[in-house]
């Protein structure tokens, strides 16, 4: 069965995954794009998720790739019009928002997935089975990159709701999450905020759980190349590294193992198999991870954030 899909929002995401992996992929054919911003694709444009679904080619699912702003607003739209729903992360601007979009769901009996891409990284689900049956003592994130090089230009980033540099953090806590064999908190954090915005550069997060203590470094401001690393050490000293995002993987001191990143095909996959199965995923935790640390965060005021390519508004 191929499913039609309706892309809402065409920015760096949608063009650069979203819209190549659905026209190679064997299950989903791209019938319509909402934007404003005048794209040209070969399939009809409209300006808004409504008339796309009231004029336009008819469609099973919604893939929502705005910024999270408006996302639960589009995704009621859709379900309300009996779509199922693909949400780019973070899922919603808020954990309860999103908790009460899967329940409104679950009710109109519709698939929703919050997807996390780094979930579906090369060696996600290594790490997750070499982790599973031991005790994890210290888990350790470094996540940095250059804002100007990864996110140009995208001023909703640095408004509230935007996360700023949990914008890929995030990602970090996703594949945490999803490895971990026990649940993980934030018990300390801070944040380093530009004075000219209202959201993160810098975090320096705390983790605790069952017998673990954990660090997580998220950064803005790397002027070399991205550092995405996890490292897991267990009760007898033994290590796992993440790095590249989960495209590397190396255990102790062996050999460093590579494979090419196809997150986005993962991630198609997994929606297809909800679809066909007629079932959600919801898993909120790293958006309540991230929440969490801005609960108990201490906030630190640093050098204002210039983006040369923002237009002037």
């Amino acid at each position: 069965m191929t499913y039609r899909l309706c892309l809402v929002g065409y920015g760096k995401i949608a063009r650069d995954q979203h819209h190549p992996v659905i026209a190679e992929h064997a299950r989903f054919e791209l019938a319509s794009v909402v934007s404003r911003s005048g794209v040209l694709v070969d399939v009809p444009v409209f300006e808004t998720l409504g008339q796309a679904l009231a004029d336009g080619p008819e469609v099973d699912a919604v893939v929502l790739c705005t910024p999270p702003g408006p996302r639960v607003a589009l995704a009621e739209q859709a379900i309300a019009a009996g779509k199922a729903v693909f949400l780019e992360k973070p899922p919603a601007l808020t954990v309860s928002s999103a908790e009460a979009l899967g329940a409104l769901a679950f009710e109109a009996g519709i698939t929703v997935f919050a997807s996390w891409h780094s979930r579906f990284a090369p060696f996600v689900e290594t790490a997750r089975i070499w982790a599973e049956d031991r005790r994890i003592d210290e888990a350790q994130i470094n996540w940095r990159e250059d804002v100007l090089k990864w996110h140009p230009g995208q001023d909703w980033l640095w408004q509230p709701g935007g996360m700023g540099v949990f914008d890929p953090g995030i990602n970090a806590l996703s594949i945490l999450t999803e490895i971990l064999p026990v649940e993980v908190g934030v018990s300390e954090a801070i944040l380093n905020v530009p004075k000219n915005r209202a959201m993160p550069i810098a975090a320096d997060l705390v983790l605790s759980g069952p017998d673990l203590t954990g660090r997580a470094q998220f950064d803005f401001r790397e002027t070399g190349d991205e550092v995405w690393d996890i490292r897991l050490t267990d009760a007898r000293g033994e290590t796992l590294t993440l790095s590249k995002g989960g495209a590397a993987l190396q255990i102790g001191d062996g050999f460093v193992r590579e494979a090419p990143e196809q997150e986005y095909r993962g991630l198609y996959d997994r929606f297809a198999q909800l679809l066909y199965d007629g079932v959600s995923e919801m898993d909120l935790r790293p958006l309540q991870l991230v929440a969490d640390a801005f609960m108990v965060a201490e906030r630190h005021s640093v050098a204002p954030f210039h983006d040369p390519s923002s237009v002037p508004r």
